[in-house]
């Protein structure tokens, strides 16, 4: 056989074990033959480069690291759905439509939690993919795109055209990914989203690749489905043709006409969400008829012939075993509870907060209680009620302990706070290891890879005691530490030396004054530009400051008034780091203007927006309010958004924000 014809070959074979494989879950070979044939062609290329056809599955991995992300600018606009939190509003939904399409069907679908994405085929090769940005640009992910399998790089037929997916990572992928990084003492993924969003935005292709990512092809946006120009009549066919030419397409989907069975089938998708091994956040109710839908037309930003239903935060009973006091770094006792592990929202649960004492006793929680738990946002697991008509009569009350279960010394109710009760010791422990994990976090020093693990090991081994020490360590110290080695010792100690020019805001704020965030972080930093200016910082200066009261300002003279925490502070200038405001500002474009940033922006960081932000005199804070002057919105904004259409504050997106610092 000549070695053309051999190549060809084992493209065509390893292409269709690759969709038997990933795409239709029916594998026919063992996985040691296919990487036998996928070695031997690899091999093979190598040898030819003149045969070389970037269809070949071997070109799904190996691009070179990029240095940004370009933008693209979709053909057609990628717009999101309007969401309904309720059946009542989904029946209103129905009602609307029913009254201009009375006899319409419904394609009801699972909802998939994860990324959309744009996909471009030419003369059936796949030639580039995007993410789906703020709908209009979005960035070009091409590179990460080639390493998901079921992504096919060519088609059945030689047909060019664009669809719509979802790329999602799958539970096992989300779970062995954690235990990797709980094994390297770095900080755990939230959930399936937010890793696969970030994994398809790595700048080096190789480590998309190690993260599995799949996805759901489920629109089909611009192009020819058939060679003859044959037009489908409804979603359902473009559906089927789409997993003909070899794309994986949403299962688990119905057609319905009334609202009964619409419903029933939403509610059959909820009771599945534990079984799949994906997370769905909700159901995506559209009409099937392609006519139908020209018929009603689009909205602004969303198409008036389908919506989303989105499920209520999942909730599950369980016992509750024990409860566990955790101290803060700033010495609030934290009760958690520990549970019989339960399944909730895509991964196991077996960790919840109880918030303070108050709690636990205005929601009559006991030990040995049958409790109901939720995750706030899909994220933060939390007991929400207790059942007391389950006791057997064993139950425990709970009160909170006199003493700090980490340093053994009185603890007290903080009056400023309410029902905070709050260890005494300043040297304590429990508050010195959260104190020096919070200075390393990413909104504060950001030093990547010093997590809970490896600060933990770090005071084991005394090398040490707080936060100025890390700029005086070694990598020869602690390579030899449990599970450092040389490789992981050099990493961290670059980080540590990079974060020395993180800049006053963050500084400020890695310090964990009391009451202190990133946004008053920044405020002082503005107001006095230098470490030291603090220092002799007056009451009236303080609350002079916006939304600096006298309890905030109390707070900030209390922690330069102490002679540790000044010490701290000339250690770090002596180490070398930055104690100096990075920027002032620079125009008065936005004096007097609030933002709140959420979601991905195409082509910026939000670290990056927010210092645009500031240099033009407007502030950024964290949270939507009345007081909030516009909204910036990227791909995939969350409840921030919701909030802001609540309250009617204008939504903008990144080029609106750059025409505003023109």
């Amino acid at each position: 056989m000549e070695i053309k014809e051999k190549i060809e070959k084992l493209r065509r074979q390893l292409t269709y074990h690759s969709k038997r494989y990933y795409v239709d879950d029916d594998p026919e070979i063992s996985d040691f033959e296919y990487d036998r044939m996928y070695a031997e062609l690899l091999a093979l290329e190598a040898e030819h480069p003149e045969l070389d056809d970037p269809a070949s599955p071997t070109h799904r991995v190996g691009g070179a690291a990029l240095d940004k992300f370009e933008k693209v600018t979709h053909g057609v606009p990628l717009n999101s759905l309007s969401d309904v939190f309720s059946f009542e509003e989904l029946r209103d939904f129905l009602t609307r439509v029913g009254t201009i399409l009375p006899n319409a069907s419904y394609s009801v679908e699972p909802k998939i939690d994860g990324l959309s994405v744009a996909l471009r085929y030419e003369n059936g090769v796949f030639v580039s993919g995007a993410t789906r940005g703020d709908g209009l640009v979005g960035e070009d992910v091409t590179q990460n795109l080639k390493t998901i399998f079921s992504i096919p790089l060519a088609l059945t037929e030689p047909l060019s055209l664009t669809v719509r997916g979802e790329v999602y990572m799958p539970r096992a992928a989300f779970r062995r990914i954690n235990e990797k990084r709980e094994a390297e003492g770095l900080a755990l993924l939230a959930n399936p989203r937010n890793a696969a969003a970030g994994s398809l935005r790595q700048l080096d292709p190789k480590v998309a690749a190690e993260r599995k990512l799949d996805i759901f092809v489920f629109n089909f946006q611009e192009g020819s489905l058939y060679a003859d120009g044959h037009a489908p009549r409804s979603h359902t066919e473009t559906l089927d043709r789409l997993a003909d030419l070899g794309f994986c397409v949403l299962k688990h989907r119905t057609l319905a006409s009334d609202a009964d069975a619409i419903i029933a089938h939403i509610q059959s998708l909820g009771d599945m969400r534990d079984s799949l091994p994906f997370d769905i956040d909700g159901a995506v109710i559209k009409i099937d008829s392609l006519a139908d839908r020209v018929t009603l037309g689009e909205g602004t930003n969303t198409p008036k012939w389908a919506v989303a239903y989105k499920y209520p935060p999942e909730q599950k009973p369980t016992k509750l075993e024990g409860i566990t006091i955790a101290v803060g770094r700033t010495g609030v006792l934290t009760p958690t509870a520990i549970l019989s592990p339960v399944r909730l929202a895509g991964t196991t649960v077996s960790r919840a907060t109880l918030h303070n004492e108050d709690f636990i006793l205005e929601k009559d929680i006991r030990i040995g209680d049958i409790v109901t738990v939720q995750k706030a946002g899909d994220i933060i697991p939390e007991v929400v009620a207790s059942h007391p008509e389950l006791r057997a009569g064993g139950e425990q009350l709970f009160r909170m302990p006199s003493v700090c279960p980490s340093c053994g010394e009185p603890v007290m109710r903080d009056s400023d706070e309410g029902a905070a009760v709050r260890c005494t010791n300043s040297a304590c422990p429990a508050q010195l290891s959260r104190g020096i994990e919070h200075f390393a976090s990413k909104d504060a020093m950001n030093i990547e890879g010093l997590g809970p693990q490896v600060v933990e090991l770090l005071l084991s081994a005394g090398l040490i005691h707080d936060a100025a020490d890390l700029y005086t360590l070694r990598a020869e110290d602690i390579a030899g530490l449990e599970r450092m080695g040389e490789k992981s010792a050099a990493n961290l100690i670059a980080a540590i030396e990079r974060s020395k020019s993180a800049g006053l805001e963050r500084l400020i704020f890695a310090l964990g004054i009391r009451s202190i965030g990133q946004v008053a972080a920044a405020a002082l930093a503005g107001r006095y530009r230098t470490l030291e200016a603090c220092f002799a910082a007056t009451k009236e200066e303080l609350v002079a400051i916006e939304d600096f009261g006298e309890i905030t300002a109390d707070y900030v003279l209390n922690y330069f008034s102490h002679p540790q925490n000044l010490a701290l502070c000339r250690r770090l200038m002596d180490v070398g780091v930055l104690t100096e405001a990075t920027a002032a500002p620079t125009g008065d474009k936005l004096a007097g203007l609030t933002f709140v940033l959420t979601g991905t922006l195409p082509d910026m960081s939000r670290d990056e927006a927010s210092a645009l932000i500031k240099a033009a005199g407007g502030k950024v804070t964290g949270s939507v309010s009345k007081k909030t002057s516009y909204v910036v919105a990227g791909e995939e904004a969350g409840s921030k958004l919701t909030k802001a259409q609540q309250l009617g504050i204008p939504v903008i997106d990144q080029a609106q924000l750059l025409d505003m610092l023109k």
